[in-house]
Formats: structure tokens, C-alpha cells, sequence
């Protein structure tokens, strides 16, 4: 995998890049709570969109931690 900012990531490049299995990754994109978009039915996924959401992630799991985890 390159780290090409504008590179479009599948399903299983994503799961290998986030450590994560498969179905969470699906999951997570059908579900609309990771960027994903759809191409000719399978998911794809921008790396430069997928960097920000998990700086994103970081950031909301910082200020949890701080108030007891409520969201």
C-alpha cells in the first residue's frame, strides 16, 4: 500500500491499514460512521477521508476519556 493521500483503499486494504476484520470494516461503511462511497456496488475508501476520521476518532476518544466516556 502506498501513502499516497488521495489513494482509494478496498474493503480488505482498510482492514489490513486499520487492524480490523472485514465485516467490522463493512459494517462501519454501511452504516455510514466511516467515510466510504460506493463504486459498481463494492466499498471504496479515500485514505486522505479515512486519516481525518481516525484523527477525528482520537479526538472524541480524548475528550470521553476526560468526562467519563459519555457520548
Amino acid at each position: 500500500m502506498s501513502d499516497q493521500p488521495d489513494e482509494i483503499l478496498t474493503i480488505d486494504e482498510v482492514a489490513t491499514y486499520l487492524k480490523a476484520g472485514k465485516r467490522t470494516v463493512y459494517r462501519l461503511a454501511a452504516s455510514g460512521k466511516i467515510p466510504a462511497f460506493k463504486l459498481g456496488g463494492t466499498w471504496r475508501f479515500r485514505r486522505d477521508e479515512l486519516n481525518q476520521w481516525i484523527a477525528s476518532s482520537i479526538g472524541k476518544a480524548a475528550v470521553g476519556g476526560e468526562d467519563g466516556g459519555a457520548e
